[in-house]
């Protein structure tokens, strides 16, 4: 699981991977390799911390796809 943790990070970092404000997984499909995406959450969405003070706040995620995210 290490190495899909950061495999995952490295891609969001690069733009490859981001958010909805709803926790939905965006990516840049012809980019993204079919074995990361078999990987990821069947429905979509990532695992959120229980703790709703430790999700991604909304405002960071948008920047990420406005500024960062390869859409």
């Amino acid at each position: 699981m290490r190495f899909l943790a950061a495999s995952i990070g490295w891609m969001f970092d690069r733009g490859l991977l981001s958010l909805t404000d709803d926790y939905e997984i965006l990516m840049v499909k012809k980019l993204v390799p079919d074995p990361i995406k078999r990987l990821l959450n069947p429905d979509g969405k990532i695992l959120l911390p229980v703790d709703p003070k430790l999700r991604p706040h909304p405002q960071f995620l948008q920047y990420h796809r406005e500024h960062i995210f390869k859409s």
